[in-house]
């Protein structure tokens, strides 16, 4: 190598701390008692401000409305009927009233919590830990399964594993494939999709903005000024790529819980 080469930062060895699985991991909050529990931490604090800010928020979104809606009526207006004719009643019909409060208020809550990620107080998205994820799909899982048992009692569980109209040989093979796909692999999916894809998304964040900062702050030669300077002019591009994937994610999760409510209440249960 040319000795009048500047070198890369990591080259170099200049400090530079590549984002890892550690920019993910939380133990406590920093400056609070000693004693506080590792389980107290920002995710956790997040989660609580994001349910305490959907709560509020469609209080006050439901109070004083009027027959010619203001602005402000309208926006919220706008999210209820999309989450109530789009989601809510295309999937579950004349069922939607009983199960559109949890299911506009599981877009809500996986949406604030999806934005945290590209907002600048937390910049990390709550689903980003696969705990959080799980927890939801949990939850879900426990919804349309209990939907499933006050719609048809017992039958519920045996006709998910038992189909009708398939030849008893067939249910050595039938029940194994009906019970992974009904009770374990959808929850694992809805975990695992939300999850993934927070925390790719927030990885590549992390990957434009610390790499591309240190390679103007830190870095010698113009070279590697510029390629800084355009990466973090790109990352605008990326929060607003991670804007639409929040979006898109708390949109599929809800879609996909309302479909199965939906096929636990469907009459072949």
């Amino acid at each position: 190598m040319n000795p009048s080469t500047p070198l890369l930062p990591l080259e170099g060895g200049g400090g530079y701390k590549p984002p890892s699985l550690e920019d993910f991991r939380f133990n406590g909050l920093p400056g609070w008692w000693d004693s506080a529990p590792a389980w107290l931490n920002k995710p956790f604090v997040m989660a609580v401000i994001a349910a305490v800010l959907v709560i509020v928020v469609w209080l006050l979104a439901s109070r004083k409305l009027t027959v010619l809606p203001s602005k402000r009526q309208f926006f919220w207006e706008y999210i209820y009927d999309f989450i109530r004719n789009g989601v809510a009643r295309d999937a579950l019909g004349h069922d939607f009233r009983r199960y559109l409060p949890y299911l506009l208020g599981l877009f809500s809550f996986i949406w604030v919590n999806n934005v945290f990620g590209v907002f600048p107080l937390f910049m990390f998205p709550t689903f980003s830990n696969v705990g959080y994820a799980w927890g939801l799909a949990i939850l879900s899982w426990i919804i349309y399964n209990a939907a499933g048992i006050a719609r048809h009692g017992g039958k519920y569980f045996k006709n998910s594993l038992f189909p009708a109209g398939v030849p008893a040989p067939l249910y050595i093979l039938i029940t194994p494939i009906e019970l992974l796909s009904n009770f374990i692999v959808r929850p694992v999916t809805l975990g695992l999709r939300l999850f993934g894809n927070m925390f790719a998304g927030h990885l590549v964040v992390l990957v434009f903005v610390v790499g591309g900062t240190y390679l103007l702050t830190e870095s010698q030669g113009l070279f590697y000024k510029f390629a800084g300077g355009v990466s973090l002019v790109f990352s605008f591009a990326i929060f607003a790529l991670e804007l639409l994937v929040a979006t898109l994610q708390a949109y599929i999760f809800t879609v996909l819980t309302a479909q199965y409510v939906a096929s636990s209440l469907a009459e072949e249960h």
